[in-house]
């Protein structure tokens, strides 16, 4: 086991400012209009941010665009600019002259063919961290839908495979031919916190290395997995490792996942139309959706999008959707003075290289009807600087609460959608998400209260939320979420039937006093509240951390709080109170770990130790 004695903070705090970078300059797409469907053959004019390679292309131009991408992209945290790298169906680079592509900030790097064998890229796709943070800051990029036949090239960073990365930065529908590792080695120190991996075959098996909770889903491991740090999660994996959660062991394993619905994805068609793929749900699923053919779903044309860039209206938007139209967000920031009404079934939202909803005037960016099969996928939601009830609503409250019981094939889904309160600037929100609809899915969720931002950005009285998910519908399922800082619970669990497959959640850090982080007599805020009317809940793999940076001393009474009840019920939980090396100041303590349950975390007693509760009740 990697250990972690003597670690730094999670966050790399020092990194406070965005990096503000002299603009690239890359080559805009030919095609025609934003909105309306290209001819066979054509690309469809995403914009300059989006870029097409075909496989005809020199390498040497495909490498020089990329590297350009990266410089710019490396260190830009807050920054608004944002990238989609999209590979037609080929092979790209050769043994004596590889393709690596350096993933940075706000990147997405796709395959454009149905299956992720029809891209195949040799060489590396590499996303890893910076001397100082290791990968605790590695955010917002991701890969998908392509395969990586791995040729090292001698540099550190692609040595291996490397998808070094934190929260945010999705691995999906990835046949990796070569070693994989998670771990940013090269970086010195070299510690990640919380990696996401679905529908992947990585057949050289996987470096866990000083990933303290990781979750991997409906994936081949090959070779498997080599270690575990706090809280590692698996579940419908192949070649996984087996259950082992208990002193000091962290591998929580289930064979199968009980829903799961694989995020929408472009593609190019064998007639060479452009089209997005929206996969089925699958229930109790082990294994790749495409593992024996095709993955199972639908194929809807471009055409039925409206394609939307940053420059286009909420209205204009809007009018599309009322239409029947889905929605295509091109790589930008959007401001959102008004709520995009999603309330037709079955429509698909989809954002290219994490397309950004930012709230203005107080606005919920995004709120959907009560009806079957929307699916949101590849977004980020900011707060503005007004305060907004919530930022995005799914299904009505105190409405009829969502989709009938009748109609599980078609769950509402949300994937790779990322929240942010506060950080590239001020943001304010009650409530990040609020889901109400019956049977919905969320799959990969960041919801963050910023820690760490551009100067002004972030301060309890700055940044300012109460609490980043409430959940009213039943049966609703959560397969990796992360939920965190937020100032009073950082969930809320009011539905029935819910189940949740890994849980990773810190405290706030900033609050001023014991006083201001207390309530009903109880100290600090448990980080996941299943509510007391709540009969049925199941738990997997689920961790919560203090680290109390403004005030030494402070506590939280508990990290996880729920009735007791024999069917709410709690499996595999960890909570830990991380603390530097060179820590003269308490850094807080969670007194027990669910309820009255559970022993102490404290930093000054046993700083950066798991305290686990196999079982609850």
């Amino acid at each position: 086991m990697t250990t972690l004695a003597g670690r730094p903070v999670r966050r790399h705090l020092g990194r406070m400012l965005a990096i503000g970078l002299a603009v690239v300059t890359i080559s805009s797409l030919t095609g025609t209009s934003a909105t309306a469907a290209p001819p066979a053959g054509v690309s469809p004019a995403f914009g300059p941010n989006v870029i097409v390679f075909d496989p005809s292309m020199p390498t040497a131009e495909i490498q020089a665009k990329a590297d350009a991408i990266f410089a710019q992209q490396d260190n830009n945290e807050m920054g608004s600019a944002r990238y989609a790298l999209l590979f037609k169906p080929g092979t790209y680079g050769t043994q004596a002259q590889p393709l690596i592509i350096k993933v940075g900030y706000y990147t997405e790097v796709d395959g454009l063919g149905q299956d992720p064998s029809d891209v195949t890229i040799n060489g590396a796709v590499a996303a890893f961290g910076h001397n100082g943070s290791g990968a605790l800051d590695t955010f917002w990029r991701s890969v998908s839908n392509l395969t990586i036949n791995f040729k090292g090239v001698g540099d550190c960073h692609t040595s291996n495979e490397m998808w070094a990365v934190s929260q945010a930065a999705p691995m999906r529908r990835v046949d990796v031919k070569g070693f994989t590792t998670f771990m940013p080695y090269c970086e010195n120190p070299n510690f990640a916190s919380g990696g996401f991996v679905a529908d992947s075959f990585l057949e050289g098996g996987a470096l866990n290395g000083s990933q303290q909770q990781f979750y991997v889903r409906n994936s081949n491991l090959g070779g498997g997995w080599s270690n575990y740090v706090w809280n590692q999660v698996f579940s419908g994996d192949i070649n996984a490792p087996a259950q082992d959660f208990g002193n000091g062991h962290a591998y929580t394993t289930l064979a199968t996942t009980p829903l799961s619905r694989e995020k929408p994805y472009l593609y190019i068609d064998d007639s060479g139309n452009w089209a997005v793929f929206v996969p089925s749900a699958q229930r109790n699923s082990a294994g790749t959706s495409w593992a024996n053919g095709h993955t199972p779903g639908t194929s809807l044309p471009l055409s039925s999008f409206f394609v939307a860039k940053p420059s286009d209206s909420v209205q204009a938007i809007n009018n599309a959707l009322s239409k029947g139209q889905n929605l295509l967000l091109t790589p930008g920031v959007y401001d959102v003075a008004q709520t995009i009404k999603v309330k037709r079934p079955d429509t698909v939202v989809l954002g290219l290289g994490m397309a950004t909803l930012t709230a203005q005037n107080g606005a919920t960016a995004l709120s959907t009807a009560d009806v079957a099969g929307i699916d949101i996928a590849g977004i980020t939601v900011d707060a503005g600087p007004v305060n907004s009830s919530v930022l995005v609503q799914i299904g009505t409250k105190n409405g009829n609460n969502g989709v009938p019981h009748s109609d599980d094939a078609r769950p509402v889904a949300l994937q790779d959608v990322f929240f942010r309160v506060g950080g590239p600037h001020v943001g304010k929100a009650d409530v990040a998400l609020e889901v109400n609809t019956n049977g919905a899915l969320l799959d990969d969720l960041w919801v963050w209260r910023a820690d760490h931002g551009v100067d002004g950005s972030v301060g309890w009285t700055v940044n300012t939320s109460g609490t980043g998910l409430v959940v009213n519908g039943d049966d609703v399922t959560a397969t990796g979420l992360f939920v965190e800082h937020f100032q009073k619970y950082n969930v809320v669990w009011n539905g029935n039937g819910g189940t949740v497959v890994f849980f990773q959640n810190e405290l706030p850090y900033d609050a001023p006093s014991q006083a201001a982080w207390s309530h009903d007599g109880v100290l600090g805020w448990a980080a996941f509240k299943v509510a007391d009317s709540v009969d049925t809940f199941q738990g997997y793999g689920m961790g919560s951390y203090i680290y109390t940076n403004k005030t030494s001393g402070l506590h939280a009474t508990r990290s996880f709080e729920a009735p007791v009840k024999p069917a709410v019920q709690f499996h595999d939980l960890t909570t830990i109170a991380l603390t530097p090396s060179t820590a003269t100041f308490d850094y807080g303590t969670i007194d027990h770990v669910i309820n009255n349950t559970g022993g102490s975390a404290s930093s000054s007693v046993n700083p950066d130790v798991a305290v686990q509760v196999v079982s609850f009740p």
